[in-house]
């Protein structure tokens, strides 16, 4: 059965705070709903806490590391889930229940498998 990835798109807050906790339970409202197909997931730290690598003049060329994102956007890639469903419809389907489609954006696609 054909595996997706749904990137979920949010504010870009730390979950963990307290003063999400209704939201997050709509999450694991979520998770025990669609619990048949995810087959793994996580939310992520905000962008603040991100590193972003790059190596300068290609392979084997000087790493270079800088704090944060690469750009500030109003929506932030803040999770994933990963989805085992018949097809783009059924995942669509699904996509549409996580709490990150209501005010946000999730961004689904299709894995490859090598």
């Amino acid at each position: 059965m054909p595996r997706y990835v749904a990137l979920t798109y949010t504010k870009d807050v730390d979950w963990t705070s307290p003063e999400y906790r209704a939201e997050m339970a709509d999450y694991a409202e979520f998770g025990k709903a669609a619990a048949a197909v995810i087959r793994g997931g996580d939310a992520l730290y905000p962008t603040s806490t991100a590193t972003t690598v790059r190596v300068s003049g290609g392979k084997g060329g000087d790493v270079l590391t800088t704090d944060g994102p690469f750009a500030e956007t109003k929506e932030a890639l803040t999770g994933f889930y990963v989805l085992e469903c018949a097809d783009l419809d059924e995942a669509v389907k699904v996509a549409s229940t996580i709490p990150a489609a209501w005010d946000g954006a999730v961004e689904v696609r299709p894995i490859i498998e090598f």
